[in-house]
């Protein structure tokens, strides 16, 4: 669970009165994932694949619901041409700053994201984290012009389950303004949080996910609503939310906030989940935005761009966002989402939710470990989940459900978990910091 003293630590304590949350972290984290490498429960070596059945490096085969591709648009023969094609003509990669050089495929890439997000101006960066660690300090010193910030400066309100990529970088952004964590599961800390920032003349910031990757549909558009009166911002990592949701794939955030990008929201977006491709990018609404962050934000300006085979796959799949084909996909995705509902009766941590992560929890860690064994067993290959992703001496099993998966697959999901009795969805999830 979140350390009390850091939740309740005063915004504008001095930084050295602050627990240091990493050393924390590691003094009281288990051994339960070492025991999980150790009997073979997760870090697979996967030597081939056709669709969700791999083949692993001992011989034998298995189903995987492991992969955060939620559309399966990774073998999309489109994106393999495409990046095929890139290879051919351009090599591996071109090593220089977007800034100094970039082929074709970076400018049609952010022009189609563009038109996914109405208009929207969009930045690609080659990773989500650089996204958070490029645009969070300019947006944190009012450089962007579309966020103003009060002339006392910023406070960065992080919900506690938000991604390990944001929560890492709370260092940094102890540098810019006072950086506190809050509950989203207690309907009066945002709000709190949110009064105590404005009492000191400071703008607050929230950081937070669309799509728990562990579990969860965060309500952006209600927080929005918490913080707009206070002239707050919302920055919202989107990754796992990006193309399962929306008629052009523009994800759950954004339809969430109405299909727009309302002021005073920034999105932070994956290409290597559902999207199919390589990378992450940033929303922002203007011209303006975007010139500020091409020239400060440090992996722009000082870092390579997009491997080239990745950025050309990433442009055959923006095309088939843009011209429907996602939308088909995703059908297929929310059935089979909804087909493991049913062969699990229900009990599945966010079971009738929009999101394509599974999971089950248990109160123990050992009837978790027991229950990854039957999985195994059964060549079904998933994500298992100890401390502090989630609450002390817990354990979750986490199914990432795909468009591509054959209802075989779900059948053998679902008959190996049996008596494994997870605790149903209306028990409180504990989550702590999440990430992939």
């Amino acid at each position: 669970m979140t350390d009390l003293k850091e939740m309740h630590t005063p915004v504008d304590a001095p930084a050295d009165s602050r627990p240091n949350w990493v050393a924390s972290r590691v003094s009281k984290t288990s051994d339960s994932l070492d025991r999980a490498f150790e009997e073979g429960l997760t870090g697979h070596v996967i030597t081939a694949r056709d669709g969700k059945r791999v083949q692993l490096d001992d011989g034998s085969e298995a189903v995987e619901f492991v992969s955060c591709s939620y559309l399966g648009l990774e073998t999309h023969p489109d994106l393999i041409a495409a990046a095929t094609e890139a290879l051919r003509v351009f090599g591996l990669h071109f090593s220089t700053s977007r800034n100094r050089g970039r082929p074709p495929y970076l400018g049609e890439l952010e022009d189609l994201l563009s038109h996914m997000y109405g208009g929207a101006q969009v930045a690609a960066f080659t990773s989500v984290s650089n996204v958070h660690l490029g645009l969070l300090p300019l947006l944190g010193a009012g450089a962007l012009p579309s966020y103003p910030v009060a002339d006392a400066g910023v406070a960065f309100l992080v919900e506690r389950t938000a991604h390990a990529s944001i929560q890492v970088i709370r260092g940094v952004l102890e540098q810019i303004g006072p950086t506190r964590r809050f509950d989203m599961t207690d309907p009066a800390a945002l709000p709190a949080a949110v009064h105590e920032v404005a009492a000191t003349g400071r703008t607050p910031i929230v950081l937070v996910d669309g799509v728990g990757s562990m579990g969860g549909l965060i309500d952006v558009a209600s927080m929005l609503a918490t913080i707009e009166p206070f002239g707050g911002h919302l920055y919202v990592d989107d990754a796992h939310g990006v193309s399962i949701d929306g008629p052009l794939g523009a994800g759950y955030a954004f339809e969430a906030l109405g299909g727009t990008l309302p002021p005073h929201v920034v999105l932070a977006g994956s290409l290597s989940k559902a999207f199919g491709g390589a990378g992450g990018f940033a929303v922002v609404p203007s011209d303006a935005d975007m010139r500020v962050l091409r020239k400060f934000a440090n992996p722009l300006v000082f870092g390579h761009s997009i491997m080239l085979p990745m950025l050309a796959a990433n442009v055959a799949a923006g095309r088939l966002h843009v011209d429907g084909q996602v939308a088909e996909l995703q059908q297929r995705l929310w059935r089979n989402a909804a087909e493991f509902d049913r062969l699990t009766a229900g009990t599945l941590v966010n079971a009738g939710l929009r999101s394509p992560v599974r999971g089950a929890l248990f109160d123990t860690e050992a009837e978790a470990f027991a229950a990854a064994r039957r999985l195994r067993e059964a060549g079904v290959l998933i994500l298992p989940a100890f401390y502090p992703t989630v609450a002390r001496g817990t354990g979750l099993i986490r199914f990432a459900v795909s468009a591509l998966h054959q209802q075989r697959d779900l059948e053998t999901a679902a008959r190996a978990l049996g008596l494994a009795a997870p605790i149903p969805s209306t028990h409180p999830i504990a989550l702590t910091d999440q990430g992939v």
